[in-house]
């Protein structure tokens, strides 16, 4: 038969939607299309594929190949469809068995000699495969972080040749063990902090309450160091909230921590930062900081200094806990139930009613100052 039907997944936002990739092998000039709206770096699979495949030993179509991604209106991006593509070309042509193809789902890229590279997102593929009872074929890098979810069945492979193997009987893949989680890091304390009993009490509330939290004083009185303390007195992650801020952070440059694996995250992004940092954004989205401080604390130091555009895009996900982006082809939703904490000085130059030093702000400097801060503080709500 000179069609086949692989299932694999798209990452749009942390849902990973099921993808189709159909293959037809049709008499004609030889020609390899790849369809269903697919960006730069799918359109480059063509190249990894057709090297991969040969560098292994098999026989590559002298036909005219068509590979469709379907639905064609969902965006396809990032090299995770070398491995269905170069499997259901494989079974297109006879080299492999289709009748095995509908209980796997496959996701991974591919080098040119064959051997798997990890990929974003496995966590959520992993998620999605488990609900629809499918069995999940990842690299292992990505296997590993896949099998932190235990009711998923994953196997991990390392090369093309294992799973064309896997497939064709003679040598099952392993089953994939999750990510070693080493012994978590220890939480900043704050037995740590000398005096300051008001703002530990205050801290200590914010914490029982999930209340966002700002707090003022001159520079060198503990403030960033009493923000640093917050996760440490916020309640365990239960294991579904650590599932749900691992599929963000496996999406994220920075990938999954498996040592930070159910541990409340402290974001702290710089005051330069952009609106789009703070969001998330991008041609196809990413999440940004608020996002990666799901379940956790978004710390803002030099509350003043940020940018007010920047500061304004918080007042969605503190009423909502989930951030909204849209773009031309496709819109995407992040959660970002996070506890915010801010920091600033009570005047411009820092030292309004320190004890030892004189303030020298003029008072229309202080009230020019003070007003700069609009933002909504919201009481979270369970």
């Amino acid at each position: 038969m000179s069609l086949a039907i692989v299932h694999s997944r798209a990452m749009i936002g942390i849902e990973a939607s099921a993808v189709l990739v159909e293959i037809h092998l049709a008499n004609g000039l030889p020609a390899f299309n790849l369809v269903g709206l697919p960006d730069l770096e799918v359109k480059e699979s063509r190249e990894r594929v057709r090297a991969a495949l040969a560098v292994c030993g098999f026989e590559f179509p002298n036909r005219r190949i068509t590979v469709n991604l379907a639905p064609a209106d969902l965006p396809k991006s990032s090299g995770l469809f070398d491995l269905p593509i170069a499997v259901g070309i494989l079974a297109a042509s006879g080299q492999l068995p289709l009748e095995q193809l509908n209980d796997f789902e496959f996701a991974g890229e591919l080098g040119l000699s064959g051997e798997l590279r990890s990929i974003r997102g496995a966590l959520g593929m992993a998620w999605a495969a488990q609900a629809v009872g499918r069995t999940l074929i990842l690299p292992a890098d990505s296997a590993a972080e896949a099998a932190l979810l235990s009711s998923a069945s994953v196997l991990s492979a390392n090369h093309l040749m294992q799973v064309c193997r896997h497939l064709l009987g003679s040598d099952p893949l392993p089953i994939a063990t999750p990510v070693a989680i080493g012994a978590p890091p220890a939480m900043l304390d704050l037995s740590e902090v000398k005096g300051q009993q008001q703002a530990k009490r205050a801290l200590e509330i914010a914490a029982a309450g999930r209340h966002s939290l700002l707090l003022i004083g001159p520079p060198g009185t503990g403030k960033s160091m009493l923000a640093q303390r917050l996760p440490g007195l916020l309640p365990e992650m239960s294991e579904l909230e650590a599932l749900e801020a691992a599929r963000i952070q496996s999406l994220g440059k920075e990938r999954l921590d498996a040592s930070r694996f159910g541990i409340r995250a402290y974001r702290s992004p710089h005051h330069t930062a952009s609106a789009v940092a703070l969001v998330g954004g991008g041609s196809v989205p990413q999440p940004g900081e608020i996002s990666l401080a799901h379940h956790g604390v978004l710390f803002l130091d030099e509350l003043p200094e940020f940018d007010r555009k920047v500061l304004e895009v918080l007042r969605e996900p503190l009423e909502s806990q989930k951030i909204h982006i849209a773009r031309a082809a496709h819109s995407t939703e992040f959660p970002a139930d996070f506890q915010l904490i801010a920091a600033m000085n009570p005047c411009p130059c820092g030292y309004l009613g320190h004890p030892k030093k004189a303030c020298r702000c003029t008072p229309d400097q202080i009230a020019r100052y003070l007003p700069i801060i609009k933002i909504k503080l919201t009481c979270h709500h369970s």
